[in-house]
């Protein structure tokens, strides 16, 4: 017979575990390893675990930030994401960490519109952040690369301070950009306060929705084949505004199409102001192209959707907010985003520490610049 090893401390976590029947790859990731973990209990039921291990203090950062978020859904909508086990270190090896969650037989294809996107407006309208504020507890990852989630009251001024960290983590990987850097200024003090001041002034409110984070269509999934239901996983959540969610949906590399807009909104509508739609959808699909062009630095195309887009934003909203002074809070994460432009040896050592390569999945690595026209 077959023998298997498995660290103790995975097993620790495990119920009643009888005996290990087999361990296989599952999967492919850049930075961690995937592994497929069949058990059987000391009842003699059967079940399968998904397992990543990774390396390192960001390892271990990313690993944990995947448990949190995905315990988080969980919490809302237990049918629409794996069931998370635990995460941890293993005995025999204190810089691998390990995250474990239930294993789900994946089928080819997107999940129902319908179905899906009732999911995950489920999720999103729950309202339930610990703080009323907007961010996480934990830092989460995309891919290799953290976010910032510090606890904001403002959706703007923490859409920004995010927004920051990564173009800093980007010039730290890739150099500096002279025609994205001509850009930046115009952005942050015109474009982002035009689009997003908007939704909490004037009479208008939304409150912190609890977001997967970086919903593209690898990261979504069918268990049914029969109804086309799914599952989503490799979060990277924080509390933010829902529509968030739906800016990594317009790039079509994405294959999220208008349907599942139409489907998400006949759930929630569009927040208001209504007509700032759009625009709106095009910041937030910027930031996820931002994240590709760091992720995936080698590939110019990623760098300059985030300049076209941006240049065109700039050039639409010249004039920036006009409506009241801004406030203190968003002018205070300004001056500390400023204070804090270069975390440059962190991030230095978060790339040598992470087990693999400042890239995504490798089914993401398809560059394709076409957008969805809402």
């Amino acid at each position: 017979m077959a023998t298997f090893f498995v660290d103790e401390n995975v097993i620790k976590v495990l119920p009643s575990v009888k005996e290990i029947v087999s361990v296989s790859k599952s999967g492919e990731s850049a930075w961690a390893r995937a592994s497929r973990i069949d058990v059987l209990h000391e009842d003699n039921s059967e079940e399968s675990y998904f397992m990543k291990v990774s390396r390192g203090h960001h390892g271990l950062e990313a690993l944990k930030g995947e448990y949190e978020s995905t315990s988080a859904i969980y919490a809302i909508t237990p049918d629409f994401c794996p069931k998370p086990i635990a995460w941890g270190t293993f005995k025999t090896g204190k810089d691998s960490h390990f995250y474990i969650c239930k294993f789900y037989e994946f089928t080819d294809g997107l999940p129902n519109p319908n179905m899906f996107c009732a999911n995950l407006a489920k999720l999103h309208s729950s309202y339930t952040s610990p703080t009323g504020k907007f961010g996480f507890h934990v830092v989460t990852y995309n891919g290799d690369l953290p976010q910032d989630n510090t606890w904001s009251h403002s959706w703007e001024a923490f859409f920004e301070s995010g927004f920051s960290h990564v173009l800093n983590i980007r010039e730290v990987r890739a150099g500096p950009s002279a025609e994205l850097g001509e850009l930046l200024q115009p952005f942050f003090e015109n474009v982002i306060p035009r689009l997003l001041r908007p939704l909490e002034t004037s009479g208008n409110t939304i409150q912190p929705s609890l977001v997967h984070g970086d919903l593209w269509c690898g990261n979504a999934a069918i268990t049914d084949e029969d109804t086309e239901e799914g599952i989503v996983f490799d979060p990277s959540s924080f509390w933010g505004h829902n529509e968030y969610e739906l800016g990594n949906w317009r790039p079509e590399r994405n294959k999220f199409t208008r349907k599942y807009f139409n489907a998400y909104h006949s759930h929630i509508p569009k927040s208001a102001p209504e007509d700032d739609y759009d625009d709106r959808n095009a910041l937030y699909a910027m930031r996820f192209n931002l994240n590709a062009a760091t992720l995936f630095p080698s590939q110019k195309v990623y760098l300059d959707m985030v300049i076209d887009e941006m240049r065109r934003l700039v050039q639409k909203f010249p004039d920036g907010y006009t409506g009241h002074s801004p406030r203190a809070d968003i002018l205070a994460h300004r001056h500390a985003n400023a204070m804090a432009v270069s975390q440059n040896a962190e991030v230095q050592q978060h790339a040598e520490d992470v087990d693999g390569t400042s890239a995504l999945p490798s089914r993401q690595g398809q560059p394709v610049s076409a957008e969805i026209k809402l």
